[in-house]
């Protein structure tokens, strides 16, 4: 059984403090008194929630609008290299020098966000990344050569990594264990709308003449937008401020009963009794290079590496290799442009499996189909067939970006969550920086069949290191994974 807070409607939800503006038909205030609850084990209320409440698709809206921004700025550089290449004469190693110093500013970011957020809530690491990245996209719009674009990537970088690990790992706390694998593809969905979008302004604006790539980074800089939103409706992880006894306040309690109200009223049903644990006592840094969570560390970053290497090797460099294959500019932006729109469905297409099925074997399952397109992509010569091979590549390999991503933001402790999601994330962005040389040589040295070999292969890598040393995480709550 639970308590009987009163039913608070669902448009007079103040969504930061988690109190309701409103009042019951009595007149008196319709917030319910968390007092008589407050040593509950938040933690174990949220995860006994059956539904996604109001407030939850609130939040993932506005996330996803902030996620649409971080994936334009990802890939603009990839969209505005061929107009480069013409303008500032780039040859096939600037751009894998360009795209690699995006991968060093992405590391960092993951790292510094990471731990940051683990010292000083997830909120505010969130917002500021936002507010950064969008700062230097936009500052790359006036980018007067290749040094000043490659710096500004740099920076652009550090704040898209920061915004997206946290964000991972926010949502992998305020959402119930039932519900977090799903709503995190959804939430991918929604931003990989940023994929098309990149992509199309690039078809659309490229051609207009010299310059016209400077309004690609420009549109990613409208993230910023949707930080001003947050600043007003995203609240702090209820976890992350619980675990530093930051509740005295009881705002946390207050948002927690808002949430299992709505739940109540959307079910016509009361909520399970919470499953109490036992607090998990925090551990030092040094705990991620140690035991079973050091296990967790090195599996997470190795899938994440092998990750980087085959979807951001293949999204990042299809419009050049389309180039060099012959195709005019134009022609090779509008191939992008058709295999960017497969991000979404993508995405969509872990819903039904990625809280059904164990991740790992989810993630395996995909990568081997993707080793089979991604060699027939650099094997046929039909534009049908390079279209159909590599929109099945981009998609499913977006099906394995989203269940990977949740199961990063569910292995690691609490108070070490932000920094090992980062160190894992970061590996990739790491090995992304090498990627980009690699792509250079191998198609210098070997032609591009041996460069989609290579992406095939480390799909495959990626799939049988989750395979085979993976954790169970799949409709677990976090603190069982935590004590595990």
């Amino acid at each position: 059984m639970t308590t009987g807070p009163s039913r608070p409607t669902d448009t007079d939800i103040d969504i930061e403090t988690g109190t309701d503006i409103g009042t019951d038909p009595a007149g008196s205030p319709a917030v319910p008194d968390p007092a008589s609850t407050a040593s509950t084990d938040l933690a174990a209320r949220l995860d006994r929630i059956p539904i996604a409440t109001p407030m939850h698709r609130r939040w993932v809206w506005l996330l996803g609008y902030l996620f649409i921004f971080d994936l334009v700025d990802l890939n603009s550089f990839a969209y505005a290299a061929p107009a480069l290449r013409s303008e500032w004469k780039l040859s096939i190693g600037g751009v894998g020098a360009i795209t690699s110093a995006g991968f060093v500013g992405m590391f960092l970011g993951a790292i510094v966000g990471g731990r940051l957020s683990d010292r000083l809530g997830r909120r505010p690491l969130l917002i500021g990344a936002v507010f950064f990245y969008s700062l230097f996209s936009m500052l790359s719009a006036f980018s007067t050569g290749p040094l000043m674009l490659g710096v500004l990537r740099v920076l652009t970088g550090f704040g898209l990594q920061a915004m997206t690990g946290v964000l991972l790992v926010w949502v992998s706390e305020m959402f119930p264990r039932s519900l977090r694998g799903r709503y995190q593809a959804l939430l991918l969905a929604i931003g990989l709308a940023g994929v098309p979008i990149a992509a199309w302004v690039a078809r659309l604006v490229v051609p207009l003449g010299h310059g016209a790539w400077r309004w690609i980074f420009a549109v990613g800089a409208l993230g910023a937008i949707g930080g001003v939103l947050a600043l007003r409706v995203l609240p702090e992880s209820v976890r992350w401020r619980a675990a530093h006894g930051r509740t005295d306040d009881r705002r946390e309690a207050e948002l927690v009963a808002i949430m299992e109200a709505q739940a109540e009223a959307r079910t016509g049903q009361p909520l399970p009794t919470p499953v109490i644990d036992q607090p998990v006592v925090p551990g030092r840094l040094t705990e991620l290079l140690h035991g079973t969570t050091r296990r967790k560390t090195v599996v997470a970053a190795l899938a994440c590496v092998f990750l980087i290497l085959s979807f951001y090797g293949f999204s990042s460099w299809v419009p050049t290799l389309l180039v060099e294959r012959g195709y005019t500019t134009a022609q090779s932006l509008t191939f992008s442009s058709i295999l960017a729109i497969a991000a979404v469905p993508g995405a969509l297409l872990a819903l039904p499996v990625i809280d059904r099925f164990e991740r790992k074997t989810v993630i395996f399952g995909f990568q081997i189909v993707v080793l089979v397109l991604l060699l027939l992509f650099g094997l046929v010569h039909s534009p049908v067939a390079i279209i159909v091979c590599g929109f099945g590549a981009a998609m499913l390999m977006q099906t394995g970006v989203a269940t990977l991503y949740t199961y990063i933001a569910e292995v690691f402790p609490l108070h070490l969550r932000g920094l090992g999601s980062g160190i894992a994330n970061g590996s990739g962005r790491l090995a992304g920086v090498l990627g980009g040389f690699l792509v250079a040589g191998l198609y210098s040295g070997m032609g591009q069949t041996a460069v989609y070999t290579y992406l095939a292969i480390a799909a495959l890598l990626m799939g049988l290191v989750m395979a085979l040393f993976g954790e169970r995480t799949t409709n677990r709550r976090l603190e069982e994974i935590e004590r595990e």
